[in-house]
């Protein structure tokens, strides 16, 4: 599912480069931008970073996040190759057809859902994040790895397994956890950013939030959920959600969390992001592509669209389908 040959190729011919990520970007997606940007600039090449959504708070750490464009149009002349970083789908990008025409695609990514949607394709499953693709990439290409592209490779790190908690740890994880700090990434000031950097008002929304955990399936599953009430009585916003699921996976007993919010676009409201966690043996991955949406084994998602109310029943019949069939 890989080629590496291509992927060389088409950056070493490439006249201006655009990296980009996935809508309401997170801490692989950014990294892996930062990191290739970094790396990229050193070979003279002209070099864009260009979201739909702004980069979150918490990674705003990372030196050169302020070179990231966002919104929907993108008019910088002279890009011939767009790099997309850590998206299961082209659509997961956020922009419209238009964007990519005339432009080579080149897919890097590591989720088991990715549709191959790239005119290359560079897809490497077992890694435990995008930025593990990107610095094989750095390699590759004989370019250094600095200190700024190895801190932002290390957030990709830290942020995908979970704090090195989750299945794609493995011994390979802390080898690569052990070169990017031989290469100056500091874990204390990175885990010191990106999860003791928490506002008042995300705070608020959290206990808002964890005081309307469901439990359901007989404790078999965890439902947590936020709405615009919810934002405008905290003065919490999206950016301030990110690792709420993770308290209700960690519940005795429970096999899958679900946490339902506003998927925003430009300030619309444009559907529910449904995010989903497993803690065992069931696949959330396969759970979210039943969905419509995509991820790993036991981190998955999709965006789905309705009423609140409509979204959640057609969820819960979903996850209660999936736990029956693993009684």
């Amino acid at each position: 599912m890989t080629d590496w040959d291509k992927a060389c190729e088409a950056i070493r011919g490439a006249n201006g480069i655009m990296l980009t990520t996935h809508c309401n970007p997170d801490g692989d997606g950014i990294g892996s931008q930062i990191a290739l940007y970094h790396a990229l600039r050193y070979t003279g090449k002209n070099v864009y970073m260009h979201n739909r959504d702004s980069v979150p708070r918490i990674y705003h750490f990372l030196s050169g996040t302020d070179a990231v464009g966002e919104g929907e149009d993108f008019t910088q002349k002279g890009v011939d190759l767009i790099i997309s970083l850590d998206a299961g789908s082209r659509a997961r990008l956020g922009f419209p057809d238009l964007f990519f025409e005339g432009r080579t695609l080149l897919n890097i990514d590591h989720h088991t859902s990715n549709g191959r949607f790239g005119d290359i394709n560079l897809l490497e499953i077992n890694a435990c994040s995008t930025g593990a693709i990107i610095l094989e990439m750095i390699e590759r290409l004989g370019l250094r790895l600095s200190t700024v592209s190895a801190t932002a490779i290390y957030v990709t790190v830290l942020t995908d397994t979970s704090s090195f908690r989750n299945a794609a740890t493995t011994a390979d994880t802390f080898d690569l956890a052990a070169k990017l700090i031989r290469a100056g990434a500091e874990p204390w000031p990175i885990a010191r950013e990106v999860y003791e950097s928490q506002s008042r008002e995300q705070l608020s929304l959290l206990l808002t939030c964890l005081g309307m955990v469901d439990l359901r399936n007989g404790g078999r599953s965890a439902w947590l959920h936020v709405n615009a009430a919810m934002y405008e009585n905290t003065g919490g916003d999206v950016q301030d959600t990110e690792g709420f699921i993770e308290y209700a996976r960690s519940l005795q007993g429970v096999e899958i969390a679900v946490f339902i919010r506003p998927e925003m676009c430009a300030d619309r409201h444009v559907g529910w992001k449904v995010t989903f966690r497993g803690k065992y043996d069931i696949d959330v991955g396969a759970l979210a592509v039943s969905l419509g949406g995509g991820g790993h084994h036991h981190a998955a998602g999709c965006t789905m669209h309705g009423t609140f109310e409509e979204v959640r029943h057609h969820v819960r019949h979903a996850v209660s389908t999936v736990l029956e069939s693993h009684s």
